[in-house]
Parts: structure tokens; sequence; C-alpha cells
């Protein structure tokens, strides 16, 4: 039991700095999460989901799409119209469709939303004022810069992978001459 144990110790220390860094942004996330969907419910009634799409519809350019939605989301069109489909209902916002492409629809905050989400939005940010106290201007500068950076470094690291997955996909990428036989 003790050489497990031992085992298991050092596979989660050889983990590295990543996998802390990692589990550390993730509690973060979490903890701010748990606190927002509980006054969201609290104060307004409305689910986190509801809440954020709400904030991408008001957010420029106006007019944005299903499909736009759905990728400033990071949930499918199916998700996205579910949620349409009842803040619609309660006339928070409205589709229309495009003039030059009916298939297309562009969600607007009703004024009913617009001053919802007003509310909601000086709420929001006291609730992450409060969540963040006691951190310093300094350090929330200094957080930020190093969220940055992680950021460039995912998308970075988020292009080489899907390049290389393209390179896997490409039939003609094993098709190189094989310089032994030449």
């Amino acid at each position: 039991m003790a050489e497990r144990k031992a085992k298991d110790t050092y596979a989660w220390e050889a983990g590295t700095r990543e996998l802390r860094v990692w589990l550390r942004l993730l509690s973060c996330a979490n903890l701010v999460l748990h606190r927002l969907r509980r006054n969201l419910k609290d104060a307004f009634s409305v689910t986190l989901p509801r809440f954020d799409l709400l904030a991408q519809v008001a957010r420029p350019p106006l007019g944005t799409t299903l499909g736009e939605l759905s990728r400033r989301l990071l949930v499918t069109k199916g998700n996205v119209t579910d949620i349409v489909i009842r803040l619609e209902k309660e006339k928070l916002i409205e589709r229309r469709r495009d003039e030059a492409d009916g298939r297309i629809q562009h969600v607007y905050l009703t004024d009913a939303g617009e001053e919802m989400l007003d509310g909601m939005l000086v709420a929001h940010n006291r609730w992450l004022k409060e969540l963040m106290r006691h951190m310093s201007e300094e350090e929330l500068d200094t957080l930020m810069d190093a969220l940055g950076i992680l950021k460039e470094a995912l998308k970075k690291a988020e292009a080489r992978l899907a390049d290389a997955a393209s390179m896997d996909d490409d039939p003609t990428a094993d098709a190189a001459p094989d310089a032994d036989r030449a």
C-alpha cells in the first residue's frame, strides 16, 4: 500500500507547475461562478446562462446572430436557441430576420431586456468587486497581465495543435519521398 501511495504522490507532484496552475485557475473560476449563480438567482431569478446570453446580445456589434452567440458563449446553437426562445417569450429579446439572407436571425434586447440587464450588470460588477476586495489594484493588474500572457500562450498552443491535427488529416503529408530509396 505504501508503494502505491508513493507512486500516486509522485504522479501528482510530477504533474508539475502547469497542473497546479490549471487546478488553481479552475478552483478560482468555480468559486466565482458559484457566487454569481447564487446571487443572480436570488436577486433576479435568472440563471447564469440567461444572464450571459443577455450580456452577449448587448455587446457591440448589436444584432448578433445565433451562430455568433453560440461561438461567444462556447455552447451549441441548440442551447442558444432554447435560451433565446425562453427570453423571447418573456419579451426580453427579439429576433429579426436578416434582410439579405432570411435564414439568418439577428438578436436584440427589448426595452424590458435592456432595463433588466442594466440592473443585473450593476449588481454583477458589485459582486465581483466584493469577491476581489482583498486584492490591491496592483495585484489585480498583475493578475490581469499574467492572465493575458496565459491567454496568448494558449492561443499559440491551440493554433499549433490545430496545425498538427490538420497535418494528421492530410493524406499527402506522409507522401514525402523516402530519402533512403532515392
